[in-house]
């Protein structure tokens, strides 16, 4: 298992649209993706679950990466927590 913490920078934070492109790229990797902020810990696979933690510009969120391809999916998890927007 590896882990890094990632600061997110889209000004509005993580709404339905971003979450749904994050959860939509952790669904490609065969490893678990848990997503952490503070003293909350859920299923990056999961968008409810995602949204439950309120992230928002600034906020730093923690990668757990669990299984085949997780130093691949950390390093574009990372790209995508840090420099996800609304197009």
């Amino acid at each position: 298992m590896i882990s890094q913490t990632f600061t997110v920078l889209n000004p509005s934070g993580f709404h339905a649209r971003p979450t749904k492109v994050f959860v939509q790229k952790v669904g490609t990797f065969p490893c678990k993706v848990n997503v952490i902020k503070g003293d909350k810990k859920v299923n990056g696979k999961s968008s409810l679950s995602m949204l439950t933690l309120g992230i928002q510009q600034n906020d730093e969120v923690t990668l757990e990466v669990d299984g085949e391809q997780e130093e691949q999916a950390i390093k574009e998890l990372g790209v995508l927590l840090t420099h996800i927007f609304e197009e």
